[in-house]
C-alpha cells in the first residue's frame, strides 16, 4: 500500500522498493519520460493496479490510452515475447482498447482494468517464462544487402541476437520496412501464435507509437526464432511449397489486382479452402490472384473457410486438465476454429497493409494453414454439419430482434452453444441490427475469463464481419455467439473488483 501511496520512484528512492516483481538489469530496456507509468504497470501489487489505474483516470493524470500504452510496453519489457500468457496478454491489449470504446462511458474502463490485472499477475506471478528484452545496437549491415535476406539467414541459423540487431537495423528505416522484414521470416512458419503474434505486434503500434516499433516486432521476432527447427519451420511451406507456385503462376513481382468477384465465386473458393488439401488450397488462392481478383475478396474467402471450422466443431472430446475454463464440449480458447479463424484474420489483415509480395505471400499461406488446421489439428470437420442444424433453427419462433436478443441472452447464460447458434441466425435472418448484436457479446467478451482468447476473437469477427459482404457475414458472428456460449461461467480476474471501483454492476 505504501508503494502504491508514494509511486514506485519515490518509494524504491525510500528503500520500500517493491519485492514482487523480479528487479531489472542496467541492461535491459527504457522508456524515457514514461518509464514512471511503465514501471507502476509492473510494480504495483496485483491486487492494487486496478486501483491505482482508476485513482489516475478520475484524477485526470492518464487516460485509458496511455494506461494500455504502459502495459504494453511493460509487457514487452518484462516478457520478450517469450511467456505464453504474457504473448496473449499483448495480444489482446489492442482488441480491448477498442472494446471500451464501444462500452458505455460508466463501463469503457472495464476491459482495460481487465487487461492491466492480467499483465501485472503474470509479471508477478513467479511462473513467468518469458526472457527481459534488453537494449541493443542496430548491426552494420553491408550497403548491398538485403535485410530481409539477411534476418531470415539469422533466424535459420539460429542466431537471435543477430537477427534482433538486423531488424533494429530495418526499423532504423521506417516501421513499415521492419515489418515487411519482419513478414519474410514470420511466412515461414504457419502456426497461429507465429502468424497472429506478428499482427498483433503491428497493430498495437496505434497504442504505443511508432517510436517502439522495434520494441513490438522484436517480441515477434523472438517468438519465431525460438521455434526454427520445429515441426511447424521445417520443411516449411514457405520453403518448399511457395517458390514453386510462384514460379507455377508466374507470381514473382506481380501486382495484386482488383477484380471483383460474384458472392457464388467467392463462396466456391470458400469451399475449395475448406475442403482441399493444403497445397490445392494455396494453388486456388493463386490461381485467383493471378487471374487479378482482389485480395479483398480472397481474405474473404480464407476467413470464411476458418469460419466453418467454429460452425462445425464438435467440442472438446473431454475437459483439459487442472482448467475449469475448458469443459468437454467447449470451443472457446485455443480450439481449433478460433484460432484457425485468427489465424486467417491475421494473414488477411497483415496481406491489407504490406508490399506486393507479402500480399500475395500472405493470402497464398492463409489459405493454407485454414487448410492444414482442419486436417492436421484432428476432427471429422467434413462430415459435421455446421450451425445452426435446421431442427433448432425450426424450433426458433420469435420474429422480433428484441425478443430474439433477450432469448439469445438466455441461452448464452445456459450454455448452449446449438441454441444459440440457432438464434442468432434468426436474428441475423429476420435484419436485426448488428450494433445490439455486438453488445450482448461484448458484455461477456469483458466479463469473462475466455481462456485468453475473449478480446482477439471478439476483434477478429466484428473486424471479418465488417470486411465481408453481406450474403456471407453474420457467419463470423454466430461464431461468436457460439464461442460467447462457450465461454459463459467463468468470470475474469479481477473483473468483480473493477466493477465496484467503477461503481457498475457485475
Amino acid at each position: 500500500m505504501l508503494i502504491t501511496t508514494l509511486g514506485t520512484s519515490l518509494a524504491s528512492e525510500l528503500g520500500v522498493a517493491s519485492s514482487i516483481a523480479e528487479e531489472l538489469t542496467d541492461t535491459a530496456i527504457t522508456f524515457g519520460d514514461l518509464e514512471p507509468i511503465v514501471a507502476l504497470m509492473e510494480e504495483t501489487p496485483v491486487d492494487q493496479v486496478q486501483k491505482v489505474a482508476v485513482g489516475k483516470l478520475k484524477s485526470g493524470e492518464e487516460s485509458l490510452h496511455s494506461l494500455m500504452r504502459a502495459a504494453a510496453l511493460s509487457n514487452a519489457r518484462r516478457f520478450g515475447g517469450m511467456d505464453y500468457i504474457g504473448m496473449h496478454t499483448l495480444m489482446a491489449m489492442k482488441p480491448a482498447y477498442l472494446m471500451a470504446q464501444q462500452l458505455p462511458e460508466d463501463r469503457a474502463a472495464l476491459a482495460v482494468l481487465k487487461i492491466l490485472h492480467r499483465n501485472t499477475g503474470q509479471i508477478q506471478s513467479g511462473e513467468c517464462r518469458g526472457e527481459v528484452m534488453n537494449s541493443i545496437n542496430p548491426a552494420k549491415l553491408p550497403g548491398d544487402a538485403s535485410t530481409a535476406d539477411l534476418l531470415n539467414k539469422a533466424v535459420r541459423q539460429k542466431d537471435r541476437k543477430r537477427a534482433e540487431e538486423i531488424l533494429s537495423a530495418s526499423a532504423g528505416t521506417s516501421a513499415e520496412q521492419a515489418f515487411n522484414d519482419l513478414l519474410d521470416t514470420v511466412e515461414e512458419g504457419a502456426q497461429v501464435h507465429n502468424v497472429v503474434f506478428a499482427h498483433r505486434a503491428w497493430e498495437a503500434l496505434d497504442l504505443v507509437g511508432e517510436e517502439h516499433a522495434l520494441t513490438m516486432l522484436r517480441q515477434s521476432l523472438r517468438y519465431r526464432a525460438g521455434f526454427e527447427g520445429n515441426e511447424w519451420t521445417k520443411p516449411g511451406p514457405k520453403r518448399v511449397l511457395l517458390p514453386k507456385i510462384l514460379d507455377e503462376f508466374q507470381l514473382t513481382g506481380f501486382t495484386p489486382g482488383s477484380k471483383s468477384i460474384s458472392d457464388e465465386r467467392m463462396w466456391e473458393l470458400s469451399k475449395t479452402i475448406f475442403s482441399s488439401t493444403p497445397e490445392e488450397s494455396a494453388r486456388a488462392v493463386a490461381a485467383e490472384l493471378k487471374d487479378g481478383v482482389s485480395p479483398a475478396a480472397i481474405g474473404e474467402a480464407i476467413s470464411l473457410a476458418a469460419n466453418q471450422l467454429v460452425l462445425r466443431d464438435v467440442g472438446r472430446i473431454k475437459p483439459v486438465k487442472n482448467n475449469p475454463d475448458k469443459e468437454a464440449g467447449s470451443i472457446h480458447g485455443d480450439s481449433i476454429g478460433v484460432h484457425a479463424s485468427d489465424s486467417a484474420n491475421a494473414w488477411r489483415k497483415m496481406a491489407g497493409v504490406a508490399a506486393d509480395r507479402h500480399t500475395i505471400a500472405c493470402l497464398i499461406l492463409g489459405a493454407y494453414q485454414a487448410t492444414y488446421d482442419r486436417i492436421n489439428r484432428g476432427g471429422d470437420f467434413l462430415d459435421w454439419e455446421p450451425r445452426p442444424h435446421a431442427e433448432e433453427l425450426a424450433s426458433v419462433k420469435a420474429d422480433d430482434p428484441a425478443k430474439l436478443l433477450s432469448e439469445l441472452d438466455g441461452v448464452i447464460r445456459e450454455e448452449d452453444q446449438d441454441r444459440t447458434c440457432a438464434v442468432a441466425r434468426k436474428y441475423a435472418d429476420i435484419g436485426g441490427e448488428v450494433r445490439p448484436f455486438l453488445d450482448l457479446m461484448l458484455k461477456y467478451a469483458v466479463s469473462e475469463d475466455g481462456a485468453l482468447h475473449a478480446e482477439k476473437y471478439y476483434l477478429t469477427t466484428s473486424t471479418d464481419f465488417a470486411d465481408t459482404r453481406p450474403a456471407y457475414r453474420w457467419n463470423h458472428l454466430i461464431g461468436l455467439a457460439r464461442e460467447t456460449a462457450s465461454a459463459y461461467g467463468l468470470k475474469a480476474a479481477g473483473y468483480q473488483d473493477a466493477c465496484e471501483l467503477l461503481g457498475v454492476d457485475a
